[in-house]
């Protein structure tokens, strides 16, 4: 009877052991998709201040939080963000990436819908995942020091659509010419 007790208790244990890494992935993509919500929630609110927070270090360094507020500050009568779509979650050890739709409306210029399809770029730093979508050099660092997820989820580039008789368009502003 004792050797029946043991050996249910080494298979639950065995049993917690296979499952635990996928726990591990699950908190993770949990704190992933908390992070990337709760950022949005700041700069929907125009908390910019509280963006700056969720920047990783190196970002921070290069970039004084009064000049990040100020730039984002200035580029408020342009749009009203409304809400956001976080699809799939990747993490491999300290970098996740997040698919995300941002809708919203510009109100500048032209009234009219709009949505950006971006990947949000996350890396961890002390315990707490940081935002470091549209730091280039940043992600590429963390990327480098994880080459399989670099390769597995490049660095795609944001892409902005309007909305057109009730369909959504792409938006590609001209680019200016140098001579």
């Amino acid at each position: 009877m004792k050797i029946s007790n043991c050996n249910s208790v080494s298979l639950v244990l065995c049993g917690l052991i296979f499952l635990a890494p996928n726990v591990a992935g699950a908190t993770d993509e949990t704190e992933v998709r908390g992070t990337v919500q709760r950022v949005f929630e700041q700069l929907k609110s125009r908390d910019y201040s509280s963006v700056y927070d969720a920047l990783p270090v190196a970002s921070r360094t290069r970039m004084s939080r009064s000049r990040f507020t100020n730039a984002l500050s200035q580029a408020q009568n342009m749009y009203v963000l409304d809400r956001i779509e976080v699809g799939q979650i990747r993490v491999s050890a300290n970098v996740a990436v997040a698919d995300t739709v941002l809708y919203g409306r510009v109100v500048r210029a032209i009234e009219t819908e709009g949505k950006i399809v971006v990947q949000q770029y996350l890396v961890r730093e002390d315990g707490k995942w940081r935002v470091a979508t549209g730091d280039s050099a940043t992600i590429k660092k963390f990327l480098a020091s994880n080459p399989a997820f670099g390769r597995k989820f490049p660095i795609r580039q944001a892409r902005v659509y309007v909305k057109q008789n009730g369909n959504w368009i792409e938006f590609n502003p001209p680019r200016s010419s140098r001579r």
